[in-house]
């Protein structure tokens, strides 16, 4: 049977939890202080541990950092009696598996310690298979394409995270491959016939959220309930209102062990949450696993392999696609290009040349204008120094015009500049 350790001050406390949870199937072991709690985990390892906030002379919290230091994959339900959910984000930023407000029901602590150990099953089977690191390191090293430090670190970082079910926060600009980092992660933790379910917070209406997402009671809507047993891929996050987010939090207490959760995001969540701009809970829940993904322009080593990637998915009506070459001047024209579209951006320009060409060696002569001049711009130092005007006028005829390219080259509010 699965076992917890109850770790309260208060002996009362441990004798109506034991009353409670033992006949649901669970063994339980007591200790009336963190550093006791700490002592009786490592000499009997426990499934889950739940433990008071509010203790001396270790309390809740720091108990929670050692625990998680000396085993990451301690599964650790905190109890808090404050009023304010203060302390129980707290517990969520430092790794807390859930947290429980007193006086809580008694099925809802039997429900949190459940999706504790459905956690903890899913990830120990993953952590023993034996076939999956073969088929993972396979379909990562295919799809995350380039030998650049950056993407080395991506791909490792996506290797390790098929083997857990913890929530998973992809940050990075638009184009920079989240999606393709999802349906890997989605892939490798899985079973075949899974459903991922992708929802675009951006692109969706209130009401779909409502519908969809939040359902009714915090049980979640209809996309929730198609996404158990496989992956809830939550876009752009950071779109989400406040009250939604808010919602969104119930949701996941209830729901998000029945499914891999997978975010993505184009701002920095912790700075919106420290403006107040994003729900801090919200933020804990989902990011306690970040990856960051890098800007083209940051990986620039990795434009030769993405070209040739691209060129074995595109198509020419005379010919082989994936016998068409770019010379050296077009590779050195594409690396110093900026990329504002990233990833993206790259794939539509390979495939678009690639479909067109008449012939099966591209020069730097047949890529696009906006690729071409990046070059002949001004220094971003002359730029500062006050030729403002000047700058912005050479950025837009390179971009012919287009106001929303000349604004990402500048990295500037379109309004501000083009008024």
């Amino acid at each position: 049977m699965p076992s917890v350790l109850i770790v309260d001050d208060l002996l009362s406390i441990h004798e109506m939890l034991d009353a409670v949870i033992q006949p649901t199937g669970f063994t339980t072991a007591f200790a009336t202080d963190g550093e006791k709690a700490l002592i009786r985990y490592k000499a009997d390892k426990f499934d889950l541990v739940l433990a008071d906030i509010d203790m001396k002379p270790m309390d809740g919290i720091t108990l929670l950092k050692q625990l998680k230091v000396y085993d990451p994959s301690a599964i650790i339900v905190i109890m808090t009696a404050y009023a304010s959910t203060e302390s129980a984000v707290l517990a969520l930023k430092f790794g807390a598996f859930d947290y429980l407000q007193k006086p809580f029901r008694v099925d809802e602590l039997i429900a949190t310690l459940k999706r504790g150990m459905e956690f903890k099953h899913f990830n120990t089977e993953r952590a023993n298979s034996t076939s999956a690191p073969a088929v993972k390191a396979a379909d990562v090293e295919g799809r995350l394409v380039g030998e650049s430090p950056q993407n080395k670190k991506l791909a490792q970082q996506v290797k390790k995270l098929v083997t857990v079910r913890t929530p998973v926060l992809l940050q990075g600009e638009s184009g920079t491959g989240k999606t393709t980092v999802a349906e890997i992660l989605h892939a490798g933790s899985a079973p075949a016939e899974a459903p991922l379910v992708r929802i675009d917070c951006e692109q969706s209406s209130a009401d779909d959220f409502h519908a969809g997402l939040l359902g009714h009671n915090g049980a979640g809507g209809t996309w929730v309930q198609q996404a158990r047993g496989g992956t809830l891929l939550l876009q752009n996050l950071h779109c989400l209102a406040l009250p939604t987010q808010q919602e969104l939090v119930g949701v996941l207490r209830n729901t998000a062990h029945s499914f891999r959760l997978i975010c993505t995001t184009t701002e920095d969540l912790e700075k919106l949450t420290d403006e107040g701009r994003f729900n801090d809970e919200l933020f804990y829940r989902v990011a306690s696993l970040p990856v960051a993904l890098s800007a083209l322009r940051e990986r620039a080593d990795d434009i030769p392999a993405l070209v040739k990637h691209f060129l074995g998915k595109a198509t020419n009506p005379n010919f082989d696609a994936n016998l068409i070459e770019f010379t050296a001047d077009a590779v050195d024209t594409l690396r110093a290009y900026h990329w504002p579209g990233n990833l993206s951006e790259l794939g539509q320009v390979v495939t678009k040349i690639a479909a067109t060409t008449d012939t099966r060696v591209v020069t730097s002569a047949q890529l696009p204008l906006r690729l071409k001049e990046v070059k002949d711009w001004p220094k971003l130092a002359d730029y500062l120094a006050g030729q403002e005007r000047q700058y912005i006028e050479m950025v837009l005829n390179a971009c012919r015009g287009d106001k929303i390219a000349a604004a990402k080259v500048l990295g500037v509010d379109m309004a501000k500049v083009f008024k």
